[in-house]
């Protein structure tokens, strides 16, 4: 109760912040899109659509391309003004049959939960039988050297780290990204890296991996926690341990895709842009809610909101489901490509991919000029659990654009279960709870009002 009174309080003060007109005009128009996300929004069925109809929606896919027609539908079906594609080339790469992943030692064979990096290449089609070697980090690994890595699989068991609470997926991801081609290096055969999560299951986390254009590309798998942990303590105690590995996936020519935009003319400053986006894309072993059939939905219910409530937006807002943000950010490229060469004019930018939990902040990209006007509009934002602006980049797909100086943001939910569903199996309609999820739609279409309507300054 008492944080209801303060929050009270916080919103009187804001009153003396504001001028009067744009406070009590706005808290009026913000209270009513909330209103319209918790009980007329079409982000939660929309999320079933692109889950539960269509799939997984890895670039260059089948998934993909019914999910570029589907959100078409839902943005005319929003009300948007304008609806079109916007070309890419991705990657065309399939997985192919189910892996193989067999530990042996002595007269046992125990069966892995595995998966194939996303882009690795894969085995011969007999599969790949050699001595396993692990290791926890890259100087462990050099430490060991070509005369016992040569002719083996590494077995990278690196743990994402619990002491860090904001960048604990970016220490651990560098395994998966540069792992195959380090191992590479000396000579191994294959890899196979902890699932890059903090929960302790038994779901494979895929995601894309690299290789050093000197070094011969190697198969590159990743095991469940619970498996890695299994085989750690295997492996302390039998030195001979094997690992038998079969994957069969095909990498094609890249393919034409599309980016999905949708806007709605601004009023006053038609010229002047505000984009929203998420990313259409996922992985395939999934059904892409978390990452980021969210951030996809929520967007077309910022549109579908301000049309709903009959507002007129100063500036133009547009929506854009990016394409191909999980292996390669073509989509990202293209989008920033053709606003430079139309000239456009990008006034503020944010997305949402970090899963559809309840926000909890917005990270400011801009001038110090900028952040401090746009701070101002925090206490608008606390009905939606907004409850800090910090300094900030933006993410994957926004990037690009910065190079046209553009306010950038970006929403941050509370995600600390979103790396249990990151890339995995698990990351299906069911984990995404409908409130949290409009929260979230309601915190971005209020960000993308505000800045429509007053701007963010030089």
């Amino acid at each position: 109760m008492r944080f209801f009174a303060k929050t009270a309080v916080v919103l009187g003060i804001a009153g003396l912040l504001f001028p009067a007109h744009s406070f009590s005009n706005d808290t009026l128009i913000l209270k009513d899109i909330g209103e319209y996300m918790l009980t007329r929004g079409r982000a939660y069925e929309n999320l079933r659509y692109l889950c539960k109809d269509i799939g997984p929606r890895l670039s260059g896919g089948a998934g993909a391309a019914k999910a570029v027609e589907a959100t078409m539908r839902m943005l005319k079906e929003a009300g948007a003004d304008t609806v079109y594609l916007q070309p890419c080339m991705v990657p065309s790469w399939e997985r192919g049959p189910k892996e193989e992943a067999v530990v042996q030692y002595g007269n046992n064979r125990q069966r892995l939960r595995a998966c194939l990096l996303g882009m690795s290449k894969g085995t011969p089609d007999q599969g790949i039988t050699a001595p396993v070697v692990m290791v926890h980090d890259f100087d462990e690994l050099r430490a060991l050297g070509a005369d016992k890595v040569k002719g083996k699989i590494v077995f990278i068991n690196y743990a994402m780290r619990p002491e860090l609470i904001t960048n604990g997926y970016g220490d651990a991801v560098r395994f998966r990204s540069n792992g195959p081609a380090e191992a590479g290096k000396l000579g191994a055969v294959a890899v196979m890296i902890r699932s890059v999560t903090h929960a302790l299951d038994t779901f494979p986390h895929t995601g894309s991996t690299r290789y050093d254009k000197d070094v011969a590309p190697i198969p590159a798998f990743a095991c469940s926690t619970v498996d890695a942990e299994w085989l750690s303590a295997l492996l302390k105690k039998t030195p001979d341990v094997q690992l038998f590995l079969k994957a069969t996936p095909k990498q094609g020519p890249d393919v034409l895709s599309y980016n999905v935009i949708g806007e709605i003319k601004g009023s006053r400053y038609p010229d002047e842009i505000v984009t929203v986006g998420g990313h259409l894309d996922s992985w395939d072993l999934g059904e892409g809610a978390h990452d980021d059939g969210a951030g996809c939905v929520q967007s077309i219910d910022v549109i579908g909101s301000i049309k709903a409530l009959g507002l007129k937006p100063q500036r133009t807002i547009r929506a854009v489901m990016f394409m191909n943000e999980e292996n390669g950010l073509n989509g990202a490229r293209a989008y920033a490509d053709s606003a430079e060469a139309r000239r456009e004019k990008h006034v503020y930018a944010i997305e949402s991919d970090l899963g559809a939990f309840s926000p909890v902040y917005i990270t400011l990209g801009g001038t110090p000029t900028q952040n401090a006007r746009v701070r101002e509009w925090l206490p608008l934002l606390r009905q939606y659990w907004v409850l800090h602006m910090p300094d900030g980049g933006p993410g994957a797909d926004i990037g690009p654009l910065r190079r046209l100086g553009p306010m950038v943001g970006n929403m941050i939910p509370y995600s600390q279960r979103y790396f249990d569903y990151h890339h995995a199996a698990s990351d299906r309609f069911e984990a995404v709870h409908k409130r949290e999820l409009e929260m979230g739609a309601a915190a971005l279409t209020a960000m993308c009002w505000l800045a429509s309507e007053w701007g963010v300054g030089e």
